[in-house]
């Protein structure tokens, strides 16, 4: 141990080995930096600025002094100058790479809590003008240990792989959106007004290609091709993710609720896993942005708009299915008669559509975490 030796000495021990510096040398001088003149400054928390090749890492003790400030460490020794400290509390931005840096120090013993880069932003001390990655770590550092922070769930690898699924197909649609979309543009430079309907600008723009003259021919016919390969990509990820929903028994519990089908059940999983993350379902909800914005003053309770924080695509697929529902409910020739259907009718007629639809989306997803949660003991409530 190099106990009771000075930063500016620490070094000086490895001078013998070149530049090469064996393993446990590094310890040594880790334990040389946290516990330098016999006062004990072991490391609780680190902040780390994520990068592609170049990190920021920033230590504090339990006083909340710095005490391993690194503005550069390059990639490849990230993993080694981490596996060298004593198991702590690590946090990160949830940005790209952070689940398989999280996934490798929790290996390690570390406990690695993942933050929204915006609730990183305000514990930058020097703002905005200031900013750089070793200011960036420590904000990260500090606010980590912060009480009423809200993190994101760390995904395995399986949860990842099935988002890329996920993201894919969604990526699809909307290329397939764009390519419509630059349809209607053309046409329309041609007197040609479609409609925004998807099957029927396919049909009108089918219907009068042999009409349009050359080059616009041409373009119209291969933009119709693209659209048409694109539904059979959309098809096929539509078949990946059905037989993800059948091969997953937590997803056919999601799916007996009412406006959660495979898309939705799937994506719900493999975001949040088990939901453990979230200590009720009205937080998951939260989370996703489904409650409404506070502007209280004076005693006063005054709610906006919701929130929209959060995964939009999940709270898109939550929407779409508390549309589903509300439809079903309000069906002129056989209206659903079930609980949730008639609380969902009444909800539209006192408060109005779009209020429904999202009151509605809110409660799928606190039942979503309820089913999480208990599993095969969830009852649905009457």
């Amino acid at each position: 141990r190099m106990k009771g030796t000075s930063p500016s000495q620490a070094p000086r021990a490895f001078a013998q080995y070149g530049n090469t510096v064996p393993r446990w040398e590094v310890r040594s001088l880790i334990n040389a930096l946290v516990l330098w003149k016999g006062k004990s400054m072991t490391i609780v928390t680190v902040g780390i600025d994520l990068a592609k090749n170049v990190f920021a890492v920033h230590g504090v003790d339990v006083a909340g002094k710095s005490v391993l400030v690194r503005p550069c460490v390059a990639r490849d020794k990230l993993l080694e100058l981490i596996a060298a400290l004593p198991p702590c509390l690590i946090g990160m931005e949830a940005c790209s790479g952070a689940h398989h840096w999280a996934r490798a120090f929790c290996k390690l013993g570390h406990t690695v809590r993942l933050m929204a880069p915006k609730f990183v932003a305000p514990y930058r001390l020097s703002g905005k003008r200031g900013k750089n990655d070793a200011a960036d770590a420590a904000a990260i550092a500090e606010a980590v240990t912060r009480p009423q922070m809200r993190f994101v769930p760390i995904k395995t690898i399986e949860q990842q792989g099935q988002l890329m699924v996920h993201r894919a197909r969604q990526g699809f649609v909307e290329q397939r959106t764009a390519t419509f979309n630059r349809i209607r543009g053309l046409l329309s430079e041609l007197g040609i007004v479609l409609p925004l309907k998807a099957a029927t600008v396919r049909r009108e723009a089918l219907a009068c290609l042999e009409d349009l003259p050359g080059w616009a021919n041409t373009v119209i016919g291969d933009l119709l091709s693209e659209a048409t390969r694109l539904d059979e990509r959309i098809t096929e990820y539509d078949r990946h993710i059905a037989f993800m929903a059948r091969h997953s028994s937590a997803a056919q519990q999601l799916m007996q609720l009412a406006g959660i089908g495979e898309t939705t059940a799937t994506a719900i999983l493999s975001t949040v896993g088990n939901g453990h993350d979230f200590t009720c379902g009205r937080s998951f909800s939260a989370w996703l942005g489904l409650v409404p914005g506070q502007y209280s003053s004076g005693g006063k309770q005054r709610l906006g708009r919701i929130t929209k924080a959060g995964d939009a695509y999940l709270r898109s697929l939550l929407v779409m299915g508390a549309r589903a529902v509300l439809a079903a409910a309000m069906n002129a020739k056989i209206p659903k008669q079930d609980p949730v259907s008639r609380w969902a009718r009444s909800l539209a007629e006192r408060r109005g559509y779009w209020r429904a639809v999202v009151a509605i989306a809110a409660k799928n997803a606190r039942l979503c975490w309820a089913v999480l949660q208990r599993g095969e003991s969830f009852k649905m409530p009457v």
